[in-house]
C-alpha cells in the first residue's frame, strides 16, 4: 500500500477505515467511523469469527482476514489485547497503515520505541488512544491551565467495572487515564513517584512529584461509586473537572467571615464560582476525528507514541512500587527511585 500522503486536491475522497479487535472499546471505534463523514468502513477483524460477524452486520461492513484488510485501509484502531499490541501495530505499519492503538501503547517501554521508531522512519501516524485527552471537559482546563500557578493536582477514577468482574491491573487499565492527562496538563515529566496498592492490585494509589507540583492519582475497582473526578490547586482558584459531566467549576476568593445577626455570632465561608462553557461531545468521537485529519494530512497526533510511552513508563514504576515482588519489605516497596526525564 502505499504511503504517499493526500493532498488537498484528494481531500473529497474518504478515508479507509477498519478496526482490528473488536471487543467492547473496538465496538466503538467501529460505530464511530462508520458515523464520521468523509470516512468509510471497509471491515473489521477478530479472532472471535462469531463477535466480527455480530460488529460488521451491525456497522455495514464485513469480517475479514488481517492482510485484506491492510490492503483495503489508509488507517485502522488496533485495539487487541495489550500483549498483541507490539506485533499487530508493526504489521500495519509494515503494511503502510497509520494506526491509532488503544492505551497502553505496548507491553514495554522498549517495544513503544521500537514502535514509535518505526512510525517515525516509515513517515505514518501512530497515535495512542488515550481517550480523555479529547474529553470537553479536560481540554477547557488545558486551556486554562498556562495561566494558572499550579501547586497541586488530584485525580480519582473509582467504580466497580460494569460486568462486576476485574480482568485487568487497574493501574494499567484505569490510573493510565490521569498520569497522562496530569503530564499533559503540565508538560512535565515526573521526578520522583511513591505508590501503594491493595485488594490484589484493584486500588491503587500514587504521588507523582513534578517540578513545582505534587500530583496525587488514585485507582480503584472497589468503591462502590463511580467517580471520575480531576482537582487542580492553584495560588488563584481551584478547579474541579467531573469527567462524565463534562464539567468544570473554577472557585476563587474564597474567604471566611463571622457576622452578627441579633446579638448571635455566626461563621460563614464564600467563594466566587465560575462555570465556564464547555462544549459537551462524546470524547471517543473527539479521537477519531483528530486522529483521521491527522492521517489526511500526515501531520502530528495529538497524541504521540512518544506520549504514550512517557505514561507507560510512569504507571510501570507505579505498578512496582505499589505491587512489587512478594519478597519485597514494605519499605522498599514505598520508596522514590527518580524517574528519567
Amino acid at each position: 500500500m502505499s504511503t504517499t500522503r493526500r493532498t488537498d486536491e484528494t481531500t473529497d475522497e474518504p478515508i479507509r477505515a477498519g478496526v482490528i479487535g473488536v471487543g467492547s472499546m473496538g465496538e466503538n471505534h467501529a460505530r464511530v467511523y462508520d458515523e464520521l463523514p468523509a470516512v468509510e468502513l471497509v471491515g473489521i477483524t477478530d479472532r472471535d469469527e462469531e463477535i466480527a460477524r455480530r460488529v460488521a452486520a451491525e456497522y455495514g461492513t464485513e469480517p475479514v482476514a488481517l492482510e485484506t484488510l491492510l490492503e483495503r485501509c489508509d488507517v485502522v484502531t488496533v485495539a487487541v489485547p495489550t500483549h498483541a499490541h507490539y506485533e499487530t501495530v508493526s504489521t500495519c505499519l509494515e503494511a503502510g497503515v497509520d494506526v491509532l492503538v488503544e492505551k497502553p501503547i505496548a507491553e514495554t517501554v522498549e517495544q513503544g520505541q521500537q514502535l514509535a521508531e518505526q512510525a517515525r522512519e516509515a513517515g505514518l501516524v501512530l497515535q495512542v488512544g488515550h481517550i480523555e485527552r479529547f474529553n470537553p471537559a479536560v481540554q477547557t482546563v488545558a486551556d486554562l491551565i498556562d495561566d494558572l500557578d499550579v501547586i497541586s493536582v488530584e485525580a480519582e477514577r473509582l467504580g466497580p467495572p460494569i460486568d462486576r468482574t476485574a480482568p485487568g491491573n487497574v493501574i494499567f487499565d484505569l490510573m493510565v487515564h490521569d498520569v497522562d492527562i496530569v503530564g499533559s496538563i503540565l508538560d512535565e515529566r515526573p521526578h520522583s513517584v511513591t505508590a501503594m496498592g491493595t485488594e490484589n492490585g484493584q486500588y491503587a494509589t500514587a504521588t507523582i512529584e513534578y517540578d513545582d507540583v505534587v500530583a496525587t492519582v488514585t485507582a480503584s475497582r472497589v468503591t462502590q461509586k463511580k467517580v471520575r473526578k480531576l482537582t487542580v490547586t492553584a495560588r488563584e482558584c481551584l478547579v474541579e473537572v467531573d469527567y462524565l459531566e463534562q464539567s468544570v467549576l473554577i472557585h476563587r476568593d474564597s474567604y471566611p467571615e463571622y457576622l452578627t445577626d441579633d446579638g448571635q455570632s455566626r461563621y460563614r465561608h464564600e467563594s466566587v464560582v465560575e462555570r465556564p462553557r464547555v462544549d459537551t461531545g462524546e470524547p471517543l468521537r473527539n479521537e477519531l476525528e483528530s486522529f483521521v485529519a491527522t492521517a489526511r494530512d500526515g501531520s502530528e497526533p495529538a497524541v504521540t507514541a512518544e506520549d504514550g510511552i512517557a505514561a507507560l513508563e510512569t504507571v510501570q514504576l507505579i505498578d512496582r512500587l505499589a505491587t512489587g515482588p512478594e519478597d519485597e519489605t514494605d519499605d522498599e516497596k514505598r520508596r522514590e527511585p527518580e524517574v528519567e526525564a
